[in-house]
């Protein structure tokens, strides 16, 4: 197991290699997901020191009454092919993690920071999907607890994970084909959540 160093007494995060609280769920024929939950440890600590070295920022690029408008949450973008280290040295060791576990070249990582419950994400399935034939998206969730809803694409009965507090979720098969998910706004008071997502073939 990776465990980071602590620092003044502080719980060092660390992530459980042998993904023991892992379940999978079906589905369809053809769509699962996986889901750990509190899969890495001293996840508050994690969500820090993330925030503290990655530069997000607010992108103006949905489409929407003709126009651009402020994407409602922030984020930031790492990939292997530029040739630097992962921001935080423990996603390193996450992303041969799931590297190994689902045979995949996961060679970027995605920062998507929820500030509050008006930050959202709207129903869609990742883009590169478009250029890899059976993409595998893992999200590790860090900080508050927000719904992540799932439901066939075109409309449906959609169903909804929890995520926080170090949780591992993996979308695979044809999920990002087939399903589209959403992280929906919340009118209660909530803190912010950090979605770490690794993606492979994405260049």
């Amino acid at each position: 197991m990776f465990r980071q160093p602590s620092l003044f007494g502080v719980e060092a995060p660390s992530v459980d290699p042998a993904f023991s609280s892992i379940t999978r769920v079906d589905l369809d024929g053809r769509s699962w997901v996986d889901h750990a939950p509190g899969w890495a440890t001293g996840a508050d600590t994690l969500f820090d020191e993330v925030r503290a070295v990655v530069s997000f920022r607010q992108r103006r690029d949905v489409p929407m009454y003709d126009g651009l408008v402020d994407e409602p949450r922030l984020a930031a973008w790492w990939h292997a092919a530029d040739g630097e280290r992962e921001p935080v040295e423990l996603l390193a060791f996450v992303r041969r993690l799931l590297t190994d576990r689902y045979d995949r070249p996961f060679d970027s990582i995605g920062f998507n920071l929820y500030r509050d419950g008006h930050d959202s994400v709207a129903w869609h399935g990742d883009r590169h999907r478009h250029r890899v034939v059976d993409p595998v998206v893992a999200i590790l969730s860090l900080g508050a607890r927000r719904p992540l809803r799932l439901r066939p694409r075109g409309g449906g009965t959609s169903r909804a994970w929890a995520l926080g507090d170090g949780d591992l979720f993996v979308m695979g098969g044809a999920c990002q084909h087939d399903w589209e998910h959403c992280v929906p706004k919340l009118r209660r008071a909530i803190g912010p959540r950090l979605s770490v997502t690794f993606r492979h073939g994405t260049r």
